[in-house]
């Protein structure tokens, strides 16, 4: 019996024992797992016999910049920043290098159309869900704000990669939707509302290939050297080598170029001298505003774009920029002149308040002479003729190619300098020093007649009643004056008269690019002729007028107006269905509406259109 008690008694105190072993582990576990979740930097590791693994991502030049600056002593507190924030900074630069390399994966794919590896496949979906975590960064990050402020400002660098990659992936989409929507577009119509190519009298017509930069064997070669780059892979993470041509523009190819660069026009080539850390560049361009158009850039030099380890050697040096740029293409119509080299020059040298260098291609002395003003308005320096200078000219930055918009308009949200038509249409205005700024009212000059002007053509499309015209114009109270622009016309005389007129008016073609010189508030009066010309002719100058702050127009002709009734029966698809040669090609349609059209003005249901443009004046 004694034994027994003696067992049991034995037996709990090992019981008892066993609970105190049990519970000694259990607050051991309890206090280490507190420790984890929260003080996670302070785990002694190499007692527990294992170190973190930390994988540190290959530095952005933002990050490298940041440093700089914290060295000059704009960023304080860097001595005292702790090992977690050190350890966040390289996780998300991680994170921050994923991100640009999906980001260039999809650029590269939108750029050749074709598909992408598994590889890649996987980068991007490693991408999606880093974007998706997006807002669960940032709140990580707000809860870091009493780190040092080294993390700080680390977070200040990498948050916003993180939008701006969203928001250009959403713009990539939105962009291939449009090209696609375009491209419906030009099966049955005969001007591209972003690129339409103008012919020899001002219209907008079809662009050619809506995607030359697929169908130009050069473009394969410039996705190759895409990926030579490392297209996805860490040589993209350095800004200063991206790549050294930008073909994503629809209306333009353009080239940017830091550093040792060197022109050479045997061959035409601007180089880019470096070292053998960047992969060799070439691309071929034609910096002439017409992208797609074969017509007009069979009239562009080629230029050869590319970087390599040696270049000739410098005849002389310059030390401002240099643009580089053709006036060839199909300059020497008016409407042309301005929106192919007059606007895209006003946007992309005017920031250099005139310390840049101009390098022409398809210069002609006769229209070089003509536009000598705004070149010197532009630029200090004398024009390199590029096809003529056998110096080699070196240059620290190189521009090749200018900005260009929609036809004949600017929009500001497209530019980096958020230049408008009023900025332009001032620019113009003071090349030529001329004195009206802004249309008064009628009352303010009671002895002063209103002043009308007429452009008058003499070929197609023109006024065949013009005495009858000016009668009833000067019976409203007008002073009438009757212009006609041609090739030789004196541009600074003939922007005097414009800029005198109080209303401009004329058949749609390029002499209607004069109105660059109204002042604002003036009327300008499109007549349109026959033949469902009516988007043409709001394309080609109704938006740039607007947005020049001009009162705009636009009236469409009667057939009774239309000299085409001495041609056609009246039971002719010409006057039944006009829009059914929309749909046949632009030679039809210009050759049918434009090229045998001229007007006879209804001048009595014109005269309440000349009586609204005096009521504008009033108010």
């Amino acid at each position: 019996m004694a034994n027994k008690f003696k067992l049991v008694r034995n037996s709990n105190r090992e019981s008892q024992r066993f609970r105190i072993v049990v519970f000694v582990i259990g607050c051991f576990l309890v206090s280490m797992t507190f420790i984890v979740v929260s003080q996670p930097q302070s785990i002694p590791f190499p007692i527990l016999g294992s170190k973190p693994s930390v994988h540190v991502a290959p530095s952005t030049p933002k990050a490298e910049d940041t440093g700089h600056s914290q060295r000059l002593g704009e960023i304080s507190g860097q001595d005292n920043a702790t090992e977690h924030s050190k350890q966040e900074m390289e996780s998300n630069n991680e994170i921050q290098e994923k991100i640009i390399e999906g980001d260039d994966l999809r650029a590269h794919q939108d750029e050749v159309g074709g598909e992408i590896n598994s590889a890649q496949k996987e980068t991007l979906r490693t991408t999606d869900k880093l974007e998706s975590n997006n807002s669960m960064q940032e709140i990580s990050t707000k809860s870091d704000e009493s780190n040092s402020h080294g993390g700080e400002l680390h977070r200040k660098f990498t948050l916003p990669t993180i939008s701006n990659y969203t928001i250009n992936d959403s713009l990539q989409v939105e962009n291939a939707s449009n090209a696609e929507q375009l491209g419906k577009e030009n099966e049955t119509t005969t001007c591209d509302p972003n690129s339409g190519e103008c012919d020899k009298d001002g219209e907008a017509g079809p662009q050619g290939d809506p995607n030359p930069a697929i169908a130009d064997p050069t473009q394969e070669q410039n996705t190759s050297n895409s990926k030579q780059l490392g297209v996805g892979g860490q040589n993209m993470m350095n800004s200063e080598k991206k790549p050294l041509c930008d073909f994503s523009h629809y209306r333009v190819d353009r080239c940017e170029l830091e550093g040792d660069i060197r022109i050479h026009r045997n061959p035409s080539s601007v180089i880019s001298v470096e070292s053998t850390e960047r992969s060799s560049e070439s691309y071929r361009i034609r910096p002439y505003p017409r992208k797609g158009d074969k017509i007009a850039l069979s009239r562009v030099t080629e230029v050869m774009v590319k970087s390599s380890k040696d270049g000739p050697q410098c005849s002389i040096n310059h030390n401002v920029p240099a643009l580089v740029f053709s006036v060839g293409g199909y300059t020497g119509n008016l409407f042309h002149d301005f929106t192919d080299v007059m606007i895209p020059i006003f946007l992309t040298a005017s920031e250099f308040n005139g310390e840049v260098q101009f390098v022409i291609t398809e210069t002609r002395p006769w229209w070089m002479k003509k536009y000598l003003t705004v070149f010197q308005k532009l630029s200090r320096y004398e024009i390199i003729d590029f096809d003529n200078d056998d110096r080699v000219h070196c240059f620290k930055h190189v521009a090749v190619g200018l900005r260009a918009q929609m036809e004949f308009t600017i929009d500001p949200a497209q530019d980096p300098n958020g230049y408008t038509m009023v900025d332009f249409a001032r620019f113009m205005r003071s090349v030529y020093s001329l004195e009206r700024d802004a249309v008064t009212r009628i009352e303010e000059h009671p002895h002063r007649k209103p002043r009308l002007t007429i452009i008058s053509r003499q070929r197609t499309r023109k006024f065949t009643n013009v005495p009858e015209i000016v009668r009833m114009a000067q019976d409203l109270g007008y002073e009438v004056v009757v212009e006609e622009a041609g090739v030789s016309t004196n541009v600074a005389q003939f922007a005097r008269n414009i800029n005198s007129c109080d209303v401009l008016m004329g058949v749609h073609g390029a002499g209607l690019t004069n109105l660059v010189f109204l002042p604002m508030n003036a009327t300008i009066i499109q007549i349109v002729p026959w033949g469902g010309l009516e988007g043409i002719a709001m394309f080609d100058f109704g938006h740039g007028a607007k947005a020049m702050k001009l009162n705009y127009v636009q009236y469409s002709i009667s057939v009774e107006e239309s000299t085409l009734t001495e041609i056609y029966p009246r039971n002719h698809p010409v006057f039944k269905n006009p829009t059914s040669f929309h749909k046949q090609g632009w030679v039809l349609l210009r050759g049918t509406f434009m090229d045998k059209q001229n007007v006879k003005l209804d001048v009595n249901r014109f005269r309440d259109v000349l009586w609204k443009a005096l009521e504008h004046m009033m108010q």
